[in-house]
């Protein structure tokens, strides 16, 4: 058996997290007395430079918008404070944005875009390694009746409202307020995999949130909802541009058809 640890020999355990807690904050914390310098500054290197590579390829846009003193004091804050909850590297983004939405707060050097434009960075990748399968939605016919029938929304289609115009966000374009309507996205995977991005309108935005919400709700159900709450003086007379809209949203893949006739 090994020599019981004691303050001046300190325990594996101990001695690795000593060694963590410097390179998460080499500012903060001071390097272990028993490791070289050079050493260290290898491992100090090597760990960030990870870190902010993965984030730097999964925020391009925000990696580009955000000048590199601000983009790197923005990845070491979240490096030395932020504790993952998994040690996927797939799931860094994830844990990147739980870091901007729960801990960071809006500081008077970040754009006022930040948390919106990295959800909206962030919805890309993880739609692109989603395991949600529209199978799981049953026995279903791809030609069925939108109307009449259940519209099936696919899992891999999300419905997203920004205040912010966060698709058009660049290095040439910077909003400092929202300013005019909010932005309605939705992001979808479509048949072939690929994740794609379309505009829509607030009446799309709610058609969607509600086949969403309401699993079992008709085409004309739906459609007679939203009239309704847009208080539309004639809902009869939408029916036919919203079956023109169900379409469409069946033909990208947004919608998986209705459940099928068993």
């Amino acid at each position: 058996m090994g020599a019981r640890p004691t303050p001046d020999k300190p325990s594996f355990r101990q001695r690795q997290y000593a060694f963590a807690a410097h390179l998460r904050d080499p500012r903060g914390v001071p390097p272990p007395a028993d490791v070289p310098e050079r050493r260290m500054a290898v491992y100090r290197e090597l760990f960030f430079n990870n870190i902010e590579g993965l984030l730097a390829s999964g925020f391009p846009v925000l990696r580009r918008v955000l000048p590199d003193d601000r983009w790197q004091a923005l990845v070491r804050d979240f490096y030395a404070g932020h504790h993952c909850h998994t040690p996927l590297f797939l799931e860094i983004g994830r844990e990147f944005l739980a870091y901007l939405e729960q801990e960071r707060g809006q500081l008077p050097e970040d754009p006022s875009f930040l948390r919106e434009l990295a959800h909206y960075e962030w919805v890309e990748l993880a739609l692109a390694v989603s395991e949600a399968d529209p199978e799981d939605r049953g026995p279903l016919d791809p030609d069925g009746d939108l109307l009449g029938g259940t519209p099936l929304l696919s899992p891999l289609a999300w419905p997203l409202r920004y205040r912010f115009p966060v698709h058009r966000i660049g290095p040439d374009f910077q909003p400092a307020e929202p300013g005019g309507p909010p932005t309605y996205l939705t992001v979808y995977r479509d048949r072939e995999d690929r994740v794609r991005f379309l505009e829509i309108n607030a009446a799309t935005h709610a058609l969607l949130e509600l086949l969403r919400d309401e699993p079992t709700i008709t085409g004309r159900g739906a459609l007679l909802a939203i009239a309704q709450s847009m208080t539309h003086p004639d809902p009869e007379s939408l029916i036919g541009f919203g079956l023109d809209l169900l379409k469409d949203l069946r033909r990208r893949g947004i919608i998986l058809g209705t459940p099928a006739r068993i």
